[in-house]
């Protein structure tokens, strides 16, 4: 590894945000993305509800009760929350704030009213991406394919989806998932894109003020 490429190691992680209505491809394209960048790390939700079978605490959830969910939110302690049905989900501060500064990327799987959150806490550090479906009908076609809901929560979901799909012009980049390899792609193309801002580049005072020197 030459200097340079030794000094390009130092820059700040960047929040990389998904969103998109169900069934839209968000939850694969977001594990072929971590596939490829072993570099990066999925954020790791703190939750009250139970653990799964299954479900190990830090890598699957944070798991907590809901006086110390409480103490953690009142303390500023997340940097988005939400409740749940009965339960309540935040993202931690301190882990991510964490792999920011050693220049690691964390990937964010959240809806939109996540995504205004996190905006208003770190708005420097993210990047907003909503993935949208072709069409309607693809749409319903992939929820139906999954086999996973009944007819009446994929009717739940598609008129849910409607309303997602309302918020795509607060995100910072669109892709439409037509054909996951190319959606992937436009997908690292975003996030290499955003690695090379000038603002990340925190090796770039010190090399700029060198050159002028006559370093």
């Amino acid at each position: 590894m030459s200097a340079l490429d030794e000094l390009k190691r130092d820059r700040r992680g960047l929040m990389v945000v998904l969103s998109s209505p169900s069934g839209a491809g968000k939850t694969t394209l977001t594990r072929k993305l971590l596939a490829d960048n072993p570099d990066m790390a999925m954020s790791v939700s703190a939750t009250t509800r139970p653990p799964r079978p299954g479900e190990e605490e830090g890598k699957d959830y944070f798991f907590v009760n809901k006086s110390r969910f409480a103490e953690l939110e009142a303390a500023g302690e997340f940097l988005e929350h939400a409740k749940v049905f009965d339960n309540y989900y935040a993202t931690p501060r301190g882990p991510v704030e964490e792999a920011l500064s050693r220049g690691q990327d964390v990937v964010f799987d959240i809806d939109w009213q996540g995504a205004q959150q996190l905006t208003q806490a770190a708005a420097d550090d993210i990047v907003k991406i909503f993935i949208l479906p072709p069409n309607m009908r693809e749409l319903e076609q992939r929820l139906r394919t999954r086999a996973q809901d009944s007819d009446s929560v994929i009717a739940k979901r598609m008129s849910k989806s409607e309303a997602e799909i309302s918020h795509w012009a607060e995100y910072d980049y669109v892709i439409v998932n037509e054909e996951v390899s190319t959606a992937l792609e436009e997908l690292k193309m975003i996030v290499g894109s955003e690695r090379m801002r000038r603002r990340r580049q925190m090796w770039l005072g010190g090399f700029v003020k060198s050159l002028v020197n006559g370093g």
